[in-house]
C-alpha cells in the first residue's frame, strides 16, 4: 500500500473515551477536520475546567486544512472550537442551529475573525479533494447529521451521533432512504457511534418521555413543578414547553446554558416559545405554585448549576420547598453519580419530591443502540469499518457486533488517539502516531497540562511548607527564628520546633557572605526538610524555602 495513494484517517480524540471527538482526514495536500470537541475533568484533575484534543498535529499542517465540518451542537462536538480556531482559522460547516451555538461560544471567547458557513442536510460541499455531503439523523439535538465523504479512495461515512426514531418530535426521521443509496453505492470506510453498543434492542422514543412528563404534570397540579435536563436536548424542551402550554403553566427558564441555547433555538425555529407564556425567574415569585413550571440546567450534578445551587439553598431567585415536585429528566453521564445523588438527597432534605430515571420513564438516549447499530451496517455494507465515539470496550463490542454481521477481522481495527490509519481502496493499516492527547483549559490552555495536575494533586495529597528565613545582609548570620507556614497539612508544634531548629542548622553549613547563589542553600533547607516530614509522617509535600537578607 503506497502511501501517496492513501487516505491518512487520523484519530485526535473521541476514540478510547467518551467525548473530546475530533478526526482528521488527509490526503496528499488536503485536509478536512470532523468536529472539535471536548469533555470534562474527572476527581484526578483538581482545577481543570475543560479538556480539549491537542491540535499540534493540525497547526503544524494548518495550510492543508480546508475546513472543520461539524455534525451537531453538542459540547462533545463543538465546544473546543474557540480554542482551535485561535491556532487554526479555517472555514467552520455546520447546520443551522449547530453554528449558532457555536457561535455563542465563539463571541464569548471573544473571537471576532472566524468564518462560518451553513449547510442543510442533503447539502454538500467541496473542500479540496474531498466532497461531503450531509445527512439528516434523529439525536438529541436538531440538525444532527452524518457526513458522507467521496474521496479518491472511495467513500467514507461517517455515522455523527444518531439513533433511528419512528416518531421524532419535529417529525423529521432519519433519512433512510439516502443512507441505503449510499450503501449500495458503495462505502469504503464506516466510522460509526458506539456509545451504546452495550445495550441490546432499540433506543426508545423521545415521544416515551412525553408520555411520562405529561401523566407528572397531571399528578402534580397543585404543586410547582422544576425540570431539569440537558440545555442542548431541544427536542426535551420543546416537549416539556408544550406540556407547560397545555396545563396552563408560565415556563421560566434558569441557567445560563439553558437561556443561551433557548435563545439559539427560538431564533432558528427549532423552539417554538409562545411569548405570554415565558416569566423571567426573577420574577416568579407572585406566581401560584400550580401556574409555574421552571425549566433549569443541572441534571448532572454540576457544582454550579442552578439545581445544585437550589439543592444547596444557594439559588436567590429559586427556593425549594415542600411543594416542590423535581423531575430529573437525564442520566448520569458516568462518573457523575455520586454528585447527583448528592442533589437528590438536598432536595428530599427541603421536603421536595424528586423523580429521577431509575422511578419513572424520564430520559431516553440520543445514541443508537445494537439493533439500530446492525441496520446502518447492513444499509452501507462498508468495506472497512473502525469503531469511534467511545471507551475501549465499547469499541471492542461494536467491532464484535459488525463481526457478527460478517465483516472480516481483518478489515476492522480500534483506533487510540494518536493513530494515523491509512487506506486504499484494497486495504487498511496502521500508519504513523502524531502528537495528540488533550490540553487542559484552566481559564486559559494549559500547555503543560500534565505538570500542572501533578503538582496540584502533590499539593491536594501532601500539603505544602513555606520555610521563612531573615538572615543579615552584613554578617551572613541567621537574625531570628524562622517562620514554618504549612497548608494542607499537620505537623504537631514539636515537629514545627523540629523545621525551624532544621533550617537554622542547614543554613550554619553554609559560609552564607560566601555563596553568592542562594539557590544552593534553598535546596540544601528543601532536602533537609522532605526527608524529616516523610521520616516523621510519610508524607512528601511540597517545600518552598524564602531567605530574606536584611
Amino acid at each position: 500500500m503506497k502511501n501517496k495513494n492513501t487516505l491518512k484517517v487520523r484519530f485526535l480524540g473521541g476514540v478510547g473515551e467518551i467525548g473530546k471527538n475530533m478526526t482528521a482526514l488527509e490526503y496528499g495536500k488536503d485536509i478536512i477536520v470532523i468536529d472539535a470537541g471536548l469533555t470534562f475533568p474527572n476527581a484526578d484533575m483538581p482545577g481543570i475546567d475543560l479538556l480539549i484534543p491537542d491540535v499540534s498535529y493540525l497547526v503544524q499542517n494548518k495550510e492543508k486544512i480546508r475546513g472543520i465540518v461539524l455534525t451537531h451542537g453538542h459540547e462533545d462536538h463543538i465546544g473546543a472550537l474557540p480554542y482551535v480556531l485561535q491556532d487554526i482559522n479555517v472555514p467552520v460547516y455546520g447546520t443551522k442551529l449547530t453554528l449558532m451555538l457555536a457561535e455563542h461560544k465563539l463571541k464569548e471567547q471573544r473571537l471576532n475573525n472566524y468564518s462560518l458557513n451553513c449547510i442543510k442536510a442533503g447539502g454538500t460541499i467541496k473542500l479540496g479533494c474531498f466532497t461531503v455531503e450531509f445527512i439528516h439523523v434523529n439525536h438529541s439535538i436538531p440538525g444532527s447529521c452524518a457526513l458522507a465523504i467521496t474521496t479518491p479512495i472511495g467513500l467514507v461515512y461517517h455515522s455523527g451521533d444518531f439513533k433511528i426514531d419512528l416518531t421524532p418530535i419535529n417529525g423529521q426521521m432519519i433519512d433512510i432512504p439516502r443512507i441505503s443509496a449510499i450503501g449500495k453505492k458503495g462505502v469504503t470506510l464506516l466510522l460509526c457511534e458506539s456509545t451504546n453498543v452495550e445495550q441490546e434492542g432499540y433506543t426508545m422514543s423521545e415521544h416515551v418521555v412525553g408520555e411520562t412528563l405529561d401523566r407528572l404534570f397531571m399528578d402534580n397540579v397543585r404543586r410547582r413543578i422544576i425540570v431539569a435536563t440537558f440545555a442542548t436536548n431541544v427536542h426535551r424542551l420543546q416537549q416539556i414547553i408544550d406540556l407547560a402550554v397545555k396545563h396552563k403553566r408560565k415556563i421560566a427558564f434558569s441557567g445560563r446554558s439553558m437561556l443561551n441555547v433557548v435563545e439559539a433555538a427560538t431564533k432558528v425555529d427549532e423552539i417554538r416559545l409562545p411569548e405570554n407564556m415565558v416569566v423571567d425567574i426573577g420574577k416568579i415569585k407572585n406566581i401560584a405554585d400550580k401556574d409555574l413550571c421552571i425549566i433549569s440546567t443541572g441534571s448532572q450534578g454540576e457544582p454550579m448549576s442552578a439545581l445544585t445551587r437550589m439543592a444547596a439553598g444557594d439559588f436567590n431567585q429559586v427556593q425549594v420547598g415542600s411543594n416542590d415536585t423535581i423531575i430529573i429528566s437525564a442520566s448520569p453521564i458516568p462518573g457523575n453519580e455520586r454528585s447527583i445523588y448528592q442533589v437528590i438527597n438536598n432536595l428530599y432534605k427541603k421536603g421536595a419530591e424528586v423523580v429521577y430515571k431509575s422511578i419513572a420513564k424520564i430520559h431516553v438516549s440520543g445514541h443508537a443502540c445494537q439493533e439500530e447499530l446492525k441496520i446502518l451496517h447492513t444499509l452501507l455494507k462498508p468495506k472497512f469499518f473502525i469503531p469511534v465515539h467511545g471507551e475501549y470496550r465499547h469499541l471492542k463490542k461494536h467491532c464484535n457486533l459488525a463481526k457478527s454481521l460478517g465483516m472480516k477481522d481483518g478489515n476492522m481495527l480500534i483506533a487510540e488517539i494518536g493513530d494515523t490509519i491509512e487506506v486504499s481502496q484494497k486495504a487498511m493499516k496502521r500508519g504513523e502516531r502524531v502528537q495528540a492527547g488533550a490540553r487542559y483549559i484552566d481559564g486559559i490552555a494549559i500547555d503543560d497540562s500534565e505538570s500542572v495536575v501533578r503538582d496540584r494533586k502533590h499539593l491536594a495529597e501532601d500539603g505544602f511548607i513555606v520555610a521563612v528565613c531573615c538572615i543579615s545582609e552584613d554578617s551572613g548570620e541567621i537574625i531570628q527564628d524562622p517562620d514554618i507556614i504549612i497548608k494542607g497539612g499537620i505537623l504537631s508544634d514539636e515537629h514545627v520546633s523540629d523545621l525551624k531548629r532544621l533550617v537554622c542548622s542547614t543554613i550554619s553549613d553554609f559560609d552564607v557572605k560566601a555563596v553568592g547563589d542562594k539557590s544552593e542553600i534553598r535546596n540544601a533547607i528543601r532536602k533537609n526538610l522532605r526527608n524529616y516530614v516523610l521520616k516523621k509522617t510519610k508524607k512528601n509535600p511540597m517545600i518552598l524555602p524564602v531567605l530574606t537578607e536584611v
